[in-house]
């Protein structure tokens, strides 16, 4: 059984609700903290749903329990790329109904909210506008070559999976198509084409200038916008 609950119900409780999606190594996460950080607002950072994950279960939710049916971590880092796509296309569309869940959750305490989310585009045309959603973009070469530059733990548990493969050149080099799976140019392009706001990411700016950007089309009080960065 699904319970519907209309857009224009959804787009009022979540007026005070702030979306960034886009491809991967963009910024996404670091503009969601430090959004929330410089106007008190609650951070929604990546995979923030998961407090309500004892909910889902194999029959409903069968992409969010792959985890719990896979053979092993080796199943995982070798899946092809179409296969490793169509789960993370998967899990985006079972994970919505958590994520919307927990944000009517959060809006009941009144303040402002900065989601790094997985959101389609299509959901978010119904419950939000222009001036409450953002994609960030990186080419698809700095989102596959920078993916294990980053120090987060799932990440590095990831590329030890990969060194301890039978073969890890093989294995790096599969699971590198699979991270181009799902930072193709036609989801870039989907992204770019959404007739959202989007901001390719520019080694030269500056976190602060990318901050200012986000606030400015956000139209977030400029009064706050002097507030110094925490590092």
């Amino acid at each position: 059984m699904e319970i519907g609950i209309k857009s224009n119900i959804l787009k009022y409780v979540l007026q005070n609700t702030y979306f960034i999606n886009g491809t991967a190594y963009a910024g996404k996460s670091t503009m969601v903290k430090l959004l929330a950080q410089r106007h008190g607002g609650i951070c929604c950072g990546e995979n923030y749903h998961d407090v309500l994950m004892d909910a889902v279960d194999v029959e409903n939710q069968p992409n969010l329990c792959y985890f719990q049916t896979m053979r092993d971590w080796q199943e995982f880092v070798n899946r092809t790329p179409r296969e490793y796509a169509d789960w993370i296309d998967g899990s985006s569309r079972e994970a919505e109904g958590l994520e919307l869940v927990r944000l009517i959750q959060l809006a009941g305490e009144g303040k402002q909210i900065f989601v790094d989310t997985n959101l389609s585009i299509e959901t978010l045309r119904e419950i939000s506008d222009y001036r409450h959603v953002a994609f960030l973009l990186a080419p698809q070469s700095v989102s596959v070559e920078r993916f294990f530059e980053r120090g987060d733990a799932d990440k590095q548990f990831i590329l030890e999976q990969i060194q301890k493969a039978e073969n890890p050149e093989r294995t790096m080099e599969n699971y590198r198509n699979c991270l181009m799976e799902i930072n193709s140019p036609e989801k870039y392009r989907a992204f770019e084409q959404s007739g959202f706001f989007t901001l390719v990411r520019e080694e030269g700016r500056t976190v602060e200038q990318t901050l200012g950007i986000l606030e400015n089309h956000f139209g977030l009080a400029p009064s706050l916008a002097g507030k110094e960065i925490q590092k």
